[in-house]
């Protein structure tokens, strides 16, 4: 690691302050991601600001939303009785994801910046677009069973790793960012990006912004829903396949549905064609089974991870499956 400048602040315009000094400064927060960044070499900030006395650990309803804000840690979201009676949606994503002792210390704005875990970005000898780019991708002919199959470009296949941020894009959340200019909202959809012919880019957040918090607002989602989670071992490991399930009934009809997929793209990704189809029509096994083809439409598979291509269809059948049978 090479030496770096350490220096703490307490308040989010002094934070920001900071940040606006130096391009190659990165905020503390958890450090979960960062740290082991730094140790393998992938990432070399000559200051770390550390936020974690900025007060932004709140957790409260305001009018029809949920505020949250960007330091407030997992564990504190997942177990929080808002968030399971309003969200739950949002805490079965969340205890998902990690350890529990990683979620004791990681934040909701630092899972929304964590980088992918594509075994060419972790290693700096091999090829890696997103690294370096114009190195070319190592995972494109290489060992890809964890990469994408939608939304890939010839740039780059590397997958987000996120299980909070596939329940967020499929909960409609706003991302609400600051610079010295003042304050703006963004889109949780529009957050993060593919990769196209920028891989290096994960998201739209400004050199000179920091994340603030988000705010979700309250939905009638809070009885049909499911996170489901398919991975190599119980616990402590990234999806192969992941999604997000929620849904309205009345009158044994679909009135609201919301679906997004982890582990398939550079980006979290909502199933919207499957959405609008499942609107007004029954739950029920054929009309499921109709919807995940429907999300299947553009895949494209590398070879390591052609499983995905059934994989991925069966979860979203089964993930509403289950949803279905929490009524």
């Amino acid at each position: 690691m090479i030496n770096f400048q350490y220096l703490r602040t307490t308040t989010a315009k002094s934070a920001i302050a900071l940040l606006g000094k130096d391009k190659n400064a990165k905020f503390l927060a958890g450090g979960t991601n960062l740290i082991d960044l730094m140790k393998r070499g992938v990432t070399a900030p000559e200051k770390l600001i550390d936020i974690n006395h900025v007060p932004l650990k709140q957790i409260r309803q305001i009018g029809d939303k949920i505020h949250i804000g960007a330091l407030a840690s997992n564990t504190a979201v997942a177990d929080h009785p808002l968030i399971k009676e309003k969200l739950p949606l949002l805490s079965w994503a969340l205890q998902a994801g990690a350890s529990a002792q990683l979620r004791n210390v990681a934040t909701v704005g630092g899972n929304m910046m964590q980088r992918t875990r594509c075994g060419y970005f972790y290693d700096i000898e091999m090829p890696c677009n997103k690294r370096q780019p114009g190195t070319g991708c190592g995972a494109m002919e290489g060992f890809n069973r964890m990469h994408a199959i939608f939304g890939t470009s010839e740039k780059c296949i590397a997958v987000h790793p996120s299980d909070m941020c596939v329940a967020l894009i499929a909960l409609d959340a706003e991302v609400i960012l600051a610079n010295a200019k003042g304050e703006r909202k963004l889109s949780f959809k529009d957050f993060h990006r593919l990769a196209g012919d920028t891989p290096q880019l994960d998201n739209n957040l400004k050199a000179d912004e920091m994340i603030i918090g988000l705010e979700i607002p309250i939905n009638n989602l809070a009885k049909n829903y499911h996170y489901l989670k398919v991975r190599d071992r119980a616990s402590y490991a990234f999806a192969l396949v992941s999604v997000a399930a929620a849904f309205e009934i009345v009158n044994n009809k679909i009135t609201d549905v919301r679906l997004a997929m982890g582990g398939v793209a550079h980006k979290p990704w909502r199933l919207t064609a499957s959405e609008i189809f499942l609107k007004g029509k029954e739950a029920s096994l054929t009309n499921f089974e109709q919807a995940a083809q429907l999300a299947m439409k553009d895949a494209k598979s590398f070879g390591g991870n052609d499983f995905k291509l059934k994989l991925a269809p069966n979860t979203i059948i089964e993930a509403l499956n289950l949803a279905k049978s929490k009524a």
